[in-house]
């Protein structure tokens, strides 16, 4: 039951290298940029080998901007190598400056240094060093661990910078010597976007209306009332519960309390979890529901919440690419990837702006299709809604069957009626559900299992091989052998899903990634010769005054959650936003998988308040 380190359930190459190659990751010079202790840039520029071209040259933040803005517009444009998206390119925002290309050492560091694609490569094998302190992805999807924000750019600074450039040789070593490097290569080059993509949409904010989210507030909850105090219907469904439950001083907002309620009314209830008290036949339900409901949305997205994240007229959503071990972003605070449908209408788009909201359809199954080359399974969703497909191919009776065995497919469900309909799908689609039975074999016997570009699961702790190793021993019991069972399949549905989760999370970062190339693209073919992309008549008379420069005048980025973005752009600018949106998304998919006939379909919309999306 040994955790051997192994590429699993990787599908197989289609033109990886191919696709890396048409990114133009080895194109141009690499700049290297790191902040010393005494707040003066160190830069230096560097060969394709990562070897200095020259000595360091310090400057102070006026000669970095002023240095950035001339080499930037160079073609190709350069790939700023710096420690940390996060803690450089704002400084460079301010100053009204964007940059096309990046490398970002920390994200790079922690795909490079666990990936086993690159397992033996001196990085991977080196003993931990600043770079893995700083790079620890949480392991769910909760909010990253606190280490994972305790970078520090200035540690370890010899004054020359040396000690950055050195990491960036170590990385780039290793990518040379895994088996297939253009899969890595597309891999940092897109997490890496994703990082200036991230730190422009903290930047730019999402437009928000504080008057419509106070008037939709109000709506569902109640006239705003002083801290602590609950809004009227809060207080009505209150008094309701304590009611039904004959419980006068009763604190709904209590799980403890609560539960005991329940069971004094004699209700076999553990929890207070929503799905839990669906299950329940009781007067009391339906309120408790509906209050559980409507305090959340005063806890996550109430007054207090618009007050200290909406400023300006902008939500700035501090999001963490990389921040979730499958590659999915997670943010720090604010809760910008859980924006519920009572307060969506006040997300509002500019005077003379639009929203392009974009998701894609059933993107984790398309995955898998991809992933497993199973060519039935992309047929079913060629052209359409790939539920529907299923249904239409025979294999199960209506959309919601479908869906239900998909989901039990990609995580491990195998009872109920996603286990009595799994069978139909192994026969219909062998290829796809193979390759998910064999990630999750891989992951009960706590081996590795590796995303389509590179991303490697972690290793199960120690606690779960001594639990595997114990159910061995000749004095295990029967308990010991039962908790070691359950644990490795626990670990097997992980790794089962890791696989799909973290390729979809791969697809998405390529996809913002050639959104945002090519919305640059379309702000310079429109401005007039000689003048930067955000100046010209045309992006002048469609300027927002709420919105910061260098993004006042152009289409960008504002929202990102897992398979879904938001562009704000001038209402001029709307029809050829929604065809880069979705073109990118048939780019990401030859990216990944070159030339496999699967459709990645998007639901795109063009219109005023994200509410209207929906």
């Amino acid at each position: 039951m040994g955790a051997a380190r192994s590429a699993a359930a990787t599908a197989k190459p289609v033109g990886a290298a191919r696709c890396a190659a048409a990114t133009g990751q080895n194109e141009g010079v690499y700049v290297l940029v790191r902040r010393a202790s005494d707040g003066e840039f160190l830069v230096d520029t560097l060969d394709e080998a990562g070897i200095p071209r020259a000595a360091v040259r310090r400057l102070t933040l006026s000669a970095f901007l002023s240095f950035v803005a001339s080499v930037e517009p160079s073609t190709p444009a350069p790939r700023w190598v710096w420690d940390d998206t996060a803690l450089i390119y704002p400084t460079l925002l301010a100053g009204g400056i964007r940059v096309r290309r990046c490398y970002d050492l920390r994200l790079c560091h922690v795909i490079l240094k666990n990936s086993a694609l690159t397992m033996t490569s001196e990085l991977a094998l080196a003993a931990p060093d600043r770079w893995d302190v700083a790079s620890s992805p949480a392991s769910d999807q909760a909010v990253p661990r606190a280490t994972l924000f305790d970078f520090d750019a200035t540690s370890v600074d010899d004054g020359t910078g040396e000690s950055t450039a050195r990491e960036f040789r170590r990385q780039l070593d290793a990518v040379a010597s895994a088996g297939e490097p253009g899969r890595l290569r597309l891999l940092l080059a897109a997490e890496s976007s994703g990082a200036l993509v991230a730190a422009e949409m903290r930047y730019a904010g999402l437009p928000w209306r504080t008057d419509v989210h106070d008037l939709l507030l109000t709506r569902e909850l109640g006239a705003r009332v002083a801290l602590g105090v609950r809004p009227e219907r809060l207080e009505t469904l209150a008094q309701c519960i304590r009611s039904e439950l004959d419980d006068a001083a009763l604190n709904p907002d209590s799980p403890q309390e609560l539960i005991k309620a329940l069971q004094r009314a004699g209700l076999a209830v553990t929890s207070t979890r929503g799905w839990e008290l669906k299950k329940l036949q009781h007067p009391v339900i339906e309120p408790l529901l509906q209050y559980k409901k409507l305090s959340r949305l005063l806890s996550a997205n109430g007054w207090t919440w618009m007050e200290s994240w909406v400023v300006d007229g902008r939500f700035h959503a501090d999001y963490v690419p990389g921040g979730v071990v499958t590659g999915r972003w997670a943010t720090r605070g604010g809760g910008a990837l859980q924006l519920p449908r009572q307060i969506r209408g006040a997300v509002v788009a500019d005077d003379g702006w639009k929203f392009v909201v974009a998701d894609a359809a059933q993107l984790e199954p398309r995955i898998l299709a991809a992933l497993a080359q199973d060519t039935g399974m992309a047929r079913a969703g060629r052209g359409t809604d790939l539920y529907a497909g299923i249904v239409s191919s025979g294999v199960v009776e209506t959309r919601d069957h479908a869906k239900v065995a998909m989901l039990g497919a990609m995580y491990g469900a195998t009872t109920g009626e996603s286990g009595r309909l799994m069978p139909r799908l192994a026969r219909a689609y062998p290829q796809a559900i193979a390759l998910t039975e064999s990630a999750a074999r891989a992951g009960e016997r706590g081996e590795v299992v590796t995303t389509r570009l590179g991303r490697s699961s972690p290793i199960p702790g120690p606690g779960w091989h001594e639990s595997q190793a114990q159910a061995y021993h000749q004095e295990a019991t029967a308990t010991d052998e039962r908790r070691a069972r359950s644990q490795a399949r626990d670990w097997g549905r992980f790794t089962r899903n890791f696989i799909v989760q973290g390729s979809a999370a791969e697809w998405a970062l390529c996809w913002i990634a050639e959104i945002r190339r090519e919305l640059t693209a379309l702000t310079i073919a429109d401005a007039p010769p000689g003048l930067p992309g955000e100046s010209g008549s045309r992006a002048e008379r469609s300027a927002s005054p709420g919105a910061r420069a260098p993004f006042n005048s152009t289409p960008h980025l504002v929202f990102f959650l897992h398979d879904e973005v938001i562009v704000h752009t001038p209402a001029v600018h709307a029809d050829a936003v929604v065809q880069i949106v979705t073109t990118a998304a048939e780019t990401a998919g030859r990216l990944l998988f070159g030339d496999f006939p699967v459709d990645f379909m998007l639901t795109v919309a063009t219109v005023d308040n994200y509410a209207q999306a929906k």
